[in-house]
């Protein structure tokens, strides 16, 4: 019991220094050395300086893995989009087909953020770009100010599922699950999240028809010039996400192929307009993509050297054998699990939390549901362990999202308030509620019925 405990005393104080605002990487960093050496003196199994000298090796091999070539590709793409202005000609050109509709901007920015957000894969980044564009003219059309930054807010949580996203990527490496089946089976429940926002919307508004203004329609020519702006990006983005859907090609080469679209529309748009990428929007996307990918190499450098720790003081071992040993339903053990996601998410970015949250969870739900090679007809979740590793993927991503809308520290919402200074944080928390509890109705679904995740990998 003694490594066991200096594996939960190592748990307490990473959170400990994540919630003193320490970088989330160094707090993961710090927690592995200082756990390892505090192991070293207790065990004489463990050499802190050898212990150390893998560090070179760790940090290659942090960075060095093909799968994970797809990350700074993806965020390239995504910054790519923003600075050659795809983000603004995906707003303008949704809001223009739904304006006929009472409260269609306000959806077109729901459609937005999820067009944008499969490109960035990114939460904040998705609910940053898309207050920049969308923002401004909500507020010209005199949407209710709770409906505008709530819909900002909860369209944010939807770049982490619809594919191509940087955190399913991640999680597939974490758990070892194809990438290919996460991205194929996000598909249905990110349509389901955009459906089921939609809904939200539009029952809101027949509820209290004073949150969105009287249809303002668009002269044809107004109309026939965002549609046709509309094109190329429902070209570039479509294509990426029907051939990662059919199998058409892996992660890697359909990123490659997405940020050379890009590359290309920025350029020939530059040849007949004053819009599109020039050197110094180029600049900007390059420098701003090394320094994200930095970021995430760092942190997934750091995880590593956490894993170990933790791997080290027989924890995860030590939760699993005590779940299995257990008398309590898996359904139950698996819902607290996503509770406390949903807690956690309120303070740790997604990607952390996948890093340092799931290796403790994955082990126990294996051991629950029966073990590394039962069949689904033995199984507790009535399905085999790699049906179980996306299945759980896709719920867990969920939830982790689902933390940066919820009170009193939900991330996306101070992203949105940092972008309306004058709105009070009540009155955005209150216009996300609807989202947060329509988004608890997906999670039940998905929980009742595992088909919805897992029936597109099932059939391709």
């Amino acid at each position: 019991m003694e490594r066991e405990l200096v594996g939960l005393c190592g748990l307490a104080a990473l959170f400990i220094l994540i919630l003193l605002r320490i970088p989330v990487a160094v707090a993961m960093l710090v927690t592995g050395v200082a756990g390892t050496w505090i192991l070293s003196l207790t065990s004489p199994f463990i050499k802190f300086g050898p212990y150390l000298l893998q560090f070179k090796s760790a940090l290659w091999n942090s960075v060095a893995n093909y799968d994970l070539s797809v990350v700074p590709l993806f965020v390239l793409m995504g910054f790519l989009a923003a600075e050659t202005g795809l983000s603004r000609d995906l707003f303008q050109g949704l809001s223009a087909l739904t304006r006929k509709v009472k409260g269609g901007v306000a959806m077109a920015t729901i459609l937005a953020c999820a067009g944008f957000g499969a490109v960035s894969g990114s939460s904040i980044a998705t609910a940053s770009t898309m207050s920049r564009v969308a923002l401004p003219e909500l507020r010209k059309l005199k949407y209710h100010e709770g409906l505008s930054t709530g819909v900002l807010a909860a369209g944010g949580t939807l770049g982490i599922l619809i594919p191509p996203s940087v955190a399913l990527v991640i999680y597939a490496i974490v758990v070892e699950a194809s990438i290919i089946d996460m991205f194929q089976a996000a598909i249905i429940p990110g349509i389901l999240a955009v459906v089921f926002f939609l809904i939200v919307i539009k029952v809101s508004i027949m509820r209290k028809p004073e949150l969105a203004p009287a249809l303002v329609p668009m002269n044809e020519a107004e109309v026939r010039h965002a549609v046709l702006r509309l094109a190329p990006v429902g070209l570039i983005f479509g294509s990426i996400i029907l051939g990662l859907g059919v199998g058409l090609f892996t992660p890697t080469p359909a990123a490659a192929i997405g940020v050379f679209l890009i590359l290309a529309y920025g350029g020939l748009l530059r040849l007949v307009s004053d819009d599109g990428l020039t050197w110094k929007r180029l600049k900007g996307a390059l420098l701003a993509t090394a320094k994200t990918a930095s970021m995430i190499y760092f942190i997934l450098f750091a995880a590593d050297i956490l894993k170990g720790f933790f791997a080290r003081t027989n924890l995860p071992t030590a939760l699993s054998d005590w779940a299995a040993a257990s008398s309590m339903d898996p359904y139950l053990i698996l819902i607290a699990m996503l509770v406390v996601l949903i807690v956690l998410g309120c303070f740790m970015e997604s990607l952390s939390m996948i890093l340092v949250i799931v290796p403790f969870f994955w082990p126990v739900l294996i051991q629950i549901n029966g073990g590394d090679y039962v069949g689904a007809d033995g199984a507790a979740f009535g399905m085999t362990t790699e049906e179980l590793r996306i299945w759980f993927g896709i719920l867990a991503l969920i939830v982790v999202e689902l933390g940066l809308i919820t009170p009193p520290v939900g991330l996306n919402v101070f992203v949105i308030k940092s972008f309306s200074p004058n709105t009070g944080i009540g009155t955005i928390f209150r216009g996300v509620a609807p989202f947060f509890a329509i988004e608890l109705v997906r999670v039940a679904v998905l929980l009742l019925v595992p088909g919805l995740a897992l029936f597109l990998t099932r059939m391709l």
